[in-house]
């Protein structure tokens, strides 16, 4: 009985394999794991044939077997990728919990960046700290009353002209 419904099983599975083998490669997008994965539901089709229920739409039981599968492995990878902690204690996950914000570091680069925007001529700085905040261009040539095409030329020369300051004294130190 268990033989027959097995070579039943068999069956079955011959004929939905080329559906399942395609159903693999698009979960996967890869031909070597499409069939990994195949092989691994077509294993767990028959070992557990006896929980089929004939009469029952076998592809869609074979698909959920493949689908669960998928998704388990894709759990294992994540999980693998976590990253352990093996000190005393758990010392560095527990001491994840005190970190302290310190933008330090930000705040000087951004105080170092405001002052080279500082040393630029008016007619350059204002469009630029404006398109800076969010304007748009339209809107900062409204407010200042000049041409689109200027402010777009001054913001564009006042970009040039900060990278050239930032180069000049920046990279000069590195150097």
């Amino acid at each position: 009985m268990i033989y027959a419904m097995q070579e039943s099983i068999q069956n079955q599975l011959d004929r939905v394999s080329t559906s399942l083998r395609a159903f693999a490669l698009k979960l996967t997008g890869n031909m070597v794991d499409a069939e990994d994965l195949y092989q691994d539901t077509a294993v767990r089709i028959i070992t557990n044939a006896d929980k089929y229920n004939a009469g029952t739409n076998f592809k869609a039981w074979a698909v959920t077997i493949m689908r669960n599968i998928f998704i388990n492995n894709y759990r294992k990878k994540m999980r693998r990728g976590m990253i352990i902690d093996q000190t005393p204690n758990n010392y560095y996950l527990n001491s994840g919990d005190d970190n302290v914000d310190n933008d330090g570091e930000s705040n000087v680069i951004y105080k170092e960046l405001m002052s080279l925007v500082d040393s630029l001529a008016e007619d350059f700085r204002r469009p630029f700290m404006m398109a800076f905040e969010g304007y748009k261009y339209e809107e900062i040539a409204e407010e200042l009353g000049s041409p689109l095409g200027t402010i777009k030329s001054r913001i564009f020369f006042a970009r040039k002209k900060l990278q050239k300051l930032y180069e000049d004294q920046y990279m000069q130190k590195r150097a």
